[in-house]
């Protein structure tokens, strides 16, 4: 019952399409290949093929994207892919002061020339979902809409608009007002919290008064893409410019790939800026660094090879590598990611593993003593360990409880909205563990050994032990028995509680935990309110210690 992994995005990809992207290679061979460029396959059906892959690769959204990764593994294509802006398409996006407070950014691009069938479409449409759920943050930080270009009356207005602004939303016959769109809807219901608190909703309407998208919620239906589309035009608004520009990027190679002539578009906000900016970026990285990384002894020129089969352009100065690196290669930031290009080029099936040098053998840590003595320990009073990262949400830690303004320990630039933030609690993923296992019998009891991080001037961490129990009579005097038994069966020590209060628990039913008199952690009944964020239907009772606090006098 330990936490199971998070649901990966995945793309399906015909086998016809497939044969067609990647000529003169045996299907079998191409699906032999997709572990090594970190692509999953999660089923075949009917000649559809599964392809589960990690969201730090929004470039792999759409099976464009994963085949030209793959052309360039088996030497068809190798360096960085064609792609060019035909120049400026002369049309225009006037940004409204008033909407700035609401969702600044706006970026957009046309694409002309171009031939939409079926299934190309359903590439266009699950890509642009994926774009939102991984690099929009589900909408917050980006949206995109696509549209029919020929319907638009340029220049168009992104401006602000009352809850009684009314247009035909995409699927309906007939407008609606903004408020019943946002009520009524299931993407008004699920996304409409985004736009809470400001009064006013953002809007993207052509001259002609055609409203084009009411983002993040839904597009309009006047301008909806079809198979007789040729020429499309594509906006993404956001919260964040660098979210937008990476979507936007990422759309465009990809339309560029499905055949269509890419165009930038003037974006007027005061000043003018041309969107999209495909300009690719730099990054030197050292052979020495690269080989000590992976276990290999390359030259320079032989990983300048590997790195034009992982589809970037590189070249070797000296011991140093110059790697260029496409703008849609989100994911690429530091040395690091070039030393991870060159083993997917070099092909991870090709390294061997080696023994260590040191003939040394190892003993336990005497932490490690203490962890085996509290597993032993609370297994014997029938809980179940639960595992879980380091890294989580804000929402699962904070916003669940009702936290805000909460200093916490950020990652920059997460490609992932569950994996945003360093933990300081285990009791948030204990209970998300719980919200994941609801369909198993009750009484459940799971506790977790685990790192947390807190930052008080300077950032600390510390090993915590928390603990869940959850059932119909779910109470302080059950978690307290547990607690009281693993302190003094493992340290030796008595506890002592003093009423107190936190968020996470009900206010009267909380006390802070306390060895020799010293404050080591807190213990209560969890609040109903966080309960119900979690879809948990009984009660549960948690307790959480910082172990570095009982150990460090042992």
């Amino acid at each position: 019952m330990a936490q199971e992994r998070a649901k990966m995005p995945v793309v399906n990809v015909t086998v016809d399409r497939l044969k067609r992207f990647i000529p003169g290679v045996k299907v079998e061979k191409v699906l032999d290949m997709l572990p090594f460029v970190a692509l999953d396959i999660e089923g075949i059906d009917n000649d559809v093929i599964r392809v589960e892959y990690n969201p730090n690769r929004p470039d792999f959204s759409s099976d464009y994207g994963i085949a030209r990764a793959l052309r360039g593994l088996f030497g068809i294509e190798t360096g960085m892919p064609k792609f060019k802006i035909a120049g400026k398409s002369g049309l225009s996006v006037k940004v409204d002061p008033a909407v700035r407070r609401i969702r600044p950014c706006i970026v957009a691009l046309a694409a002309r020339n171009g031939k939409l069938d079926h299934e190309t479409i359903k590439q266009l449409i699950a890509m642009q979902e994926d774009l939102h759920n991984g690099v929009g943050r589900r909408r917050k930080k980006a949206s995109i809409g696509i549209h029919n270009l020929d319907i638009i009356k340029f220049p168009i207005t992104y401006k602000a608009a009352g809850g009684d602004y009314s247009f035909e939303p995409l699927g309906e016959s007939s407008s609606r007002l903004i408020d019943q769109i946002l009520k009524e809807s299931e993407t008004g219901r699920q996304y409409g919290h985004i736009l809470e608190g400001f009064g006013r909703y953002p809007v993207i309407v052509d001259s002609a008064g055609t409203t084009l998208s009411f983002p993040p919620i839904i597009n309009g239906n006047a301008t909806k893409v079809d198979e007789h589309c040729r020429n499309l035009f594509v906006e993404v608004t956001a919260t964040d410019q660098k979210a937008a520009e990476d979507s936007l990027a990422i759309i465009a190679v990809t339309l560029y790939d499905a055949g269509f002539e890419i165009r930038t578009v003037t974006v007027d906000f005061g000043k003018k800026a041309e969107t999209p900016q495909m300009n690719p970026k730099v990054i030197s990285a050292d052979i020495g660094y690269i080989n000590s990384i992976l276990g290999l002894t390359l030259d320079a020129k032989q990983a300048v090879k590997y790195l034009k089969k992982s589809r970037l352009d590189a070249k070797a100065t000296g011991k140093k590598i110059v790697c260029t690196v496409p703008r849609y290669r989100t994911d690429i930031s530091h040395p690091i990611d070039i030393a991870e290009e060159v083993a997917i080029g070099y092909g991870i099936f090709n390294i061997e593993p080696a023994f260590p040098a040191s003939p040394t053998a190892g003993q336990k840590d005497s932490l490690s003593v203490y962890f085996s003595a509290i597993r032993e320990a609370l297994a014997g009073l029938g809980m179940l360990e639960s595992l879980s990262f380091s890294l989580t949400s804000k929402e699962i830690q904070y916003d669940t409880f009702g936290i805000v303004d909460k200093d916490a320990l950020s990652v920059d630039g997460s490609k992932s909205i569950e994996h945003e933030i360093l933990r300081d609690s285990l009791v948030p993923s204990l209970l998300q563990s719980l919200s994941r296992n609801v369909h198993e019998e009750y009484p459940q009891r799971l506790f977790e050994i685990g790192k947390t991080f807190r930052k008080d001037g300077s950032i600390t961490e510390s090993w915590n032990v928390g603990a869940v129990i959850a059932h119909a009579e779910a109470g302080y005097t059950e978690i307290r028995s547990v607690m009281d038994a693993l302190i003094k069966s493992c340290f030796g020590n008595d506890v002592t509680a003093k009423a107190s209060s936190s968020p996470m628990f009900i206010r009267g039913r909380c006390a802070e935990i306390r060895v020799d008199g010293e404050v080591v952690g807190m213990i209560g009944e969890v609040n109903p309110l966080a309960l119900e964020k979690f879809k948990l239907r009984v009660p549960v009772a948690a307790f959480e210690v910082d172990l570095s606090g009982i150990i460090k006098d042992k």
